[in-house]
């Protein structure tokens, strides 16, 4: 593929740097594709491109590759993971270059309710009674930083502390270390069932005869995490079929967010030579 004006949304040479050990590993371990020769680094930029303008898989721009060639590779590396282990591998680094471990003490649960799209399978959408729409619920666990640690998309009217306890699950699984969380009061029935997985859960709310808005202690930054979401206009509501697929395109903004932390800046030029970036160890 031939030279092309850049667009903001490219990852520049310090942030595929970060990626590239583990998306060309990713290429070679799969025989039926060695031979591909669309370049990864142009689908990283396509779908970093679509997740932050919003815009249909086909009305993509046609200097990047085909839109069902970008699909292919959205669609596979959601299915094995690989998108997440991306996204893991950044979230541990974002941790250690802020002088935190790796391994979190803390979360934040919520959830978010947005409207749905026509495309989206009538069963994976419902009615959120308490927020007076219809559409799908993002549940999310965030580190203290506002990093995301877990994320479910449901149907808007699955119940928040249902999918509480499956996210204290999925967290304890991964991050035995979390033993502190806060919640509102949707997941209030929470602490008793996350006390069993040695995770203390502390209900918070405003406080009493304050009207305007006032950050909560812990939970502000949960809510600043869905600020950060809402920048990327594909999930200014909830456009994919699929409910797994949502999940995908909320770790590919968290991605983007987190590259541009590591490397400190988000480039306005194709490419910019440097080798002061560690890559991502491929576990």
């Amino acid at each position: 593929m031939g030279e092309r004006k850049a667009y903001r949304t490219d990852v520049s040479d310090e942030q595929w740097a970060l990626l590239e050990p583990v998306l060309t590993g990713w290429r070679e371990r799969r025989r039926f594709i060695k031979t591909a020769t669309t370049p990864l680094r142009e689908i990283v930029n396509a779908i970093l491109y679509q997740n932050r303008t919003g815009c249909q898989w086909d009305l993509l721009p046609h200097d990047f590759p085909p839109p069902k060639t970008v699909y292919d590779y959205f669609k596979a590396w959601r299915e094995d993971g690989t998108d997440k282990q991306i996204h893991d591998l950044l979230r541990g680094r974002v941790r250690r270059a802020a002088g935190r471990g790796e391994a979190p003490s803390a979360m934040c649960l919520d959830s978010q309710t947005v409207d749905s799209s026509f495309s989206a399978i009538g069963e994976t959408v419902g009615f959120d009674g308490n927020k007076r729409r219809k559409g799908r619920k993002r549940h999310l666990a965030v580190d203290t930083m506002g990093l995301l640690l877990e994320v479910s998309v449901t149907a808007a009217d699955v119940p928040d502390l249902w999918e509480g306890e499956r996210l204290i699950d999925a967290v304890h699984a991964k991050h035995p270390s979390v033993v502190k969380a806060w919640v509102d009061y949707g997941y209030r029935g929470l602490p008793g069932y996350a006390a069993g997985k040695g995770v203390d859960v502390e209900v918070t709310s405003k406080a009493t005869g304050i009207s305007a808005f006032t950050p909560v202690p812990q939970r502000w930054k949960q809510e600043r995490t869905f600020g950060w979401l809402t920048r990327s206009r594909r999930l200014s509501l909830d456009y994919e079929t699929l409910p797994a697929s949502a999940q995908s395109q909320i770790r590919w903004t968290m991605i983007g967010i987190m590259l541009r932390r590591l490397t400190g800046r988000s480039p306005t030029t194709r490419y910019r030579t440097s080798t002061n970036t560690p890559a991502l160890a491929i576990t």
